[in-house]
């Protein structure tokens, strides 16, 4: 369940905004949330046009996504050493109510998708490198 609290804009217009166990989640239209892919989870979504997910996704019920502020701790925490990586960028609004805001790794709020990733979701994919030990991440854009 989603519950909305009342914000005013910088222009002094009254909006509602979704609130999330008193944490603000921010629903702009320009919001990207992330998820990286191994090649052959990228290879069957392009072939397949959706996927359940990563083997820990399938495991879990829905996909694990990150926002800009997390995904570089999410490849440390979960992708260290691993190449051939691909790093998906999907809008947030275009995601709908199967998009939740749920507390996960320190209690941050973290996007989990209730639903099939499907290729039609993805805004852009970028290859994400492994350089000396590390991957390497295009510019990510945090919600304004």
């Amino acid at each position: 369940m989603r519950i909305f609290a009342p914000t005013t804009s910088r222009l002094g217009q009254h909006t509602m905004r979704p609130w999330i166990a008193g944490a603000e989640v921010r629903s702009s239209a320009l919001m990207l949330v992330y998820k990286i892919l191994r090649s052959a989870e990228w290879v069957a979504l392009q072939r397949d046009h959706a996927i359940a997910g990563a083997p820990v996704d399938v495991a879990d019920g829905f996909v694990h996504l990150s926002t800009a502020a997390q995904v570089v701790e999410t490849a440390q925490k979960h992708f260290e050493g691993v190449q051939d990586l691909h790093l998906l960028a999907l809008q947030a609004t275009q995601l709908g109510a199967a998009l939740r805001w749920e507390p996960s790794r320190g209690g941050d709020l973290f996007p989990h998708l209730y639903r099939e990733l499907r290729l039609s979701d993805v805004t852009w994919d970028k290859p994400l490198p492994l350089v000396e030990g590390q991957h390497a991440f295009p510019p990510l854009r945090d919600p304004a």
